[in-house]
């Protein structure tokens, strides 16, 4: 059976050396940094299954890290930080953390919490070919959407757009992550461009459909998938 990789980012050395030995006694396979530019370096050469990531680091902070792997790197992330209050663990899971974790912290806990983590992520992957709300179909494998037994065509970009918010129900995206995840990091577009998108996705989605896709006014874009269960 293939141990699953752990990549823990952070620049405190006892930290990474206790995560270490309570994931290699537990089955995982760690891989440790100290700062982004080394832990990059691994994800690049290794196929890691979770992220393990210190928001204050020496190089770069856990948020921008981020942000910048999160469009390449399909990947759970949890955050581990001395950062306590409530907003900083809303930032972190707006940014597309899949759990918060403060300091100090059992490393028990980070263990039991990373196998929950990458349960829930597996099983996610394993229906994430198809998504159904109501009679709103989305097949990725065949990049194929439907509502009400008739065929949608979408344009790569608003298909994209669509899977990532109707994946992340209720979710709030602000447009510049959507920028980043459908355009990729490189882009340095106008976030406007997300709008006239949407906009033109709304068109296809028809009256009814197009209701789930939500505007978060001043912030971005959400998708209720309630909205089509009710209909």
């Amino acid at each position: 059976m293939n141990k699953k990789k752990v990549l823990i980012i952070d620049d405190d050395p006892h930290i990474r050396e206790i995560l270490d030995d309570y994931l290699n006694f537990e089955g995982f396979d760690a891989f440790l940094a100290e700062d982004t530019e080394k832990g990059l370096k691994i994800l690049q050469e290794e196929k890691v299954d979770i992220l393990i990531l210190d928001i204050m680091l020496p190089d770069e902070d856990g948020w921008e890290f981020c942000q910048k792997i999160r469009p390449e790197y399909d990947l759970p992330i949890i955050f581990l930080s001395a950062k306590d209050k409530s907003v900083d663990k809303i930032t972190g899971l707006e940014l597309g953390a899949d759990d918060y974790i403060t300091k100090p912290f059992s490393p028990r806990e980070v263990v039991a919490r990373i196998k929950a983590v990458l349960r829930r992520y597996n099983k996610a992957a394993e229906n994430a070919k198809i998504i159904k709300y109501g009679e709103l179909i989305i097949n990725r494998e065949q990049h194929l959407v439907s509502f009400q037994g008739e065929k949608i065509e979408l344009t790569p970009k608003e298909f994209s757009l669509l899977w990532h918010l109707a994946e992340n129900p209720k979710k709030v995206f602000r447009r510049e992550r959507l920028l980043k995840a459908v355009w990729g990091y490189d882009y340095y577009g106008d976030v406007r461009t997300v709008d006239t998108h949407i906009k033109s996705l709304r068109k296809k989605l028809g009256d009814k459909a197009a209701e789930a896709v939500e505007t978060v006014w001043g912030v971005g874009y959400k998708f209720d998938d309630q909205k089509l269960e009710e209909q």
